[in-house]
């Protein structure tokens, strides 16, 4: 069980609730606090014009409404907005959007009714979610579509999915007796006005870009050992002669793993200590950059995707709708905190990041594929009839044009501001879009990843090298032998391939620390 209280909401616990289906609980305290910020604005906002309570909504915020059509204004917007297209998010996204949602409004600052925050608990806890589409928000007044969907729901009305299906949410509240919003005041508003969604994505997609980097370690350390590679690439005293904190973590972790197998060289034994005269020396005194470089770029990778981690937990624990009502001094603040900036900026950082992830994993293919870079390897690391068989020859070809399409889709989204809202929101952020393109970058990298554990596993066969194996490997090697035992002769293989994805997504063979 996860308590939200008077502390932060922690990285760790939307994961326990979101991957592991932790409840979530409130706190009496924050229970006060919703009712005391809703009093607030019930009394203050009489006689006085407040935005979106008694007045239109972005360019219309001019026209003053009549106390008689204050509820109603609230569900026009909701029903108005609720005009998504595209595909739906996966439930997992619309969860963490949910979570990242009832945070914001616990917080106080939004002034919405208890019931919000009720029925926000009740679908977290009973994994209802709501149908949210891809298409429609534009990242300022925050995710604004997408959030009217949560809305449309919270209301009672529109779809949610349920135990896998698809279906009406009046049907799933009364099964459930979840008892729909109560619209008071601003509750439709306070809803869509904030980062909920693109955050919710974020979390999403950095959790599983924390575990990529991990496949992708583990993959550098078994092409290590595959070689019979030297370890000093790794070792504490080169990787400490920088100061960046991602590169010396990614090396001592490969670093450790080495020293457990029996099939990395320490190069003082070989190089320093005994006399080499040979005019050209047979074994290379240096791996390609795809190896030896894997600190340094894998380092600042591990940074990137951390530094996002941080972004947006500050998000969701911020109060990022508009206005923000102050309980303490008394005031109700008009501004521009649905801004999704802050996300935007990081999703984009996080897919060029994780699209160089891949562009490490498709290079470190081709080196196992080309036997004039590795020297020990036949072409396309063919376990069969050279010429007659083809091996992972027509695998590669995925794999590139897979991260091909990765190196497009890093393009920033966060400089694509387009006017609209009449020019009310002259500039925006595209902050969910930014998310779902950085899902999708990290999906491919998946398929890449896959691609290559899969060579490597043939080639350590190939090399009759699966005994004296590190840890790490031998658990990657045995997960992917489960899935696809080697083979020689040619198959389809594609059916394979997406059972091993399946496998490695929501997990990492080793926790870089």
């Amino acid at each position: 069980m996860v308590l939200l209280n008077d502390q932060e909401l922690g990285l760790d616990d939307v994961e326990k609730v979101l991957f592991h289906n932790e409840k979530l609980e409130l706190s009496p305290s924050i229970r006060q606090r919703v009712e005391e910020s809703y009093s607030f604005l019930h009394e203050f906002s009489k006689n006085k014009i407040i935005y979106g309570i008694n007045t239109g909504f972005g360019p219309m915020a001019q026209y003053r409404i009549g106390e008689d059509d204050q509820v109603q204004l609230q569900y026009n917007l909701i029903r108005s907005h609720a005009s998504g297209l595209g595909n739906h998010l996966p439930p997992l996204e619309a969860k963490a959007a949910m979570i990242a949602r009832l945070n914001t409004l616990s917080l106080g600052y939004s002034g919405v009714h208890i019931s919000a925050i009720d029925v926000l608990l009740a679908m977290i806890n009973n994994d209802v979610t709501p149908l949210i589409f891809e298409h429609g928000g534009v990242g300022a007044s925050g995710d604004l579509v997408q959030l009217a969907h949560l809305a449309l729901v919270m209301i009672g009305e529109g779809k949610v999915i349920y135990q896998g299906e698809i279906r009406p949410t009046a049907e799933v509240f009364e099964k459930l007796e979840i008892k729909p919003l109560q619209v008071t005041l601003r509750e439709g508003l306070g809803i869509m006005n904030g980062t909920s969604v693109m955050s919710g994505i974020g979390l999403v997609n950095s959790a599983k870009a924390k575990d990529l980097i991990g496949w992708s370690v583990a993959a550098t350390i078994m092409i290590s050992e595959l070689i019979d590679s030297y370890d000093d690439y790794y070792s504490v005293q080169l990787n400490h002669a920088k100061k960046h904190q991602g590169q010396r973590k990614v090396a001592a972790a490969i670093y450790e793993q080495m020293q457990e197998s029996k099939y990395t060289r320490k190069r003082e034994q070989e190089l320093y200590e005994q006399l080499v005269k040979d005019e050209v020396i047979e074994n290379k005194v240096q791996e390609y950059y795809s190896l030896r470089c894997v600190p340094q770029i894998t380092g600042a990778i591990l940074e990137a995707v951390e530094t996002c981690q941080d972004r947006l937990i500050e998000e969701i624990n911020s109060a990022n709708d508009n206005p923000i009502v102050d309980v303490k001094t008394k005031n109700v603040y008009h501004g521009g905190n649905f801004h999704g900036d802050y996300v935007s900026f990081e999703m984009d950082k996080l897919k060029i990041a994780i699209t160089k992830l891949s562009m490490v994993a498709e290079r470190q293919t081709n080196f196992l594929m080309n036997p004039s870079l590795n020297s020990v390897l036949p072409p396309f690391v063919n376990l069969g009839k050279l010429g007659f068989n083809f091996g992972m020859q027509g695998i590669q070809f995925t794999a590139t044009s897979t991260t091909a399409e990765n190196q497009t889709l890093s393009n920033p989204m966060y400089v694509h501001s387009i006017p609209n809202n009449n020019d009310n929101q002259d500039i925006v952020s595209m902050g969910t879009n930014a998310a779902v393109i950085a899902r999708k970058v990290i999906d491919n990298t998946y398929d890449v990843m896959a691609i290559e554990l899969l060579t490597i596993v043939q080639a350590l066969d190939l090399m009759k090298k699966t005994d004296g194996l590190s840890g790490v490997s031998k658990k990657v090697y045995d997960m992917v032998r489960e899935i696809i035992p080697l083979f020689v002769n040619d198959y389809p293989v594609y059916e394979d391939l997406a059972k091993l994805k399946a496998a490695m997504v929501g997990k990492s063979p080793l926790a870089i620390k």
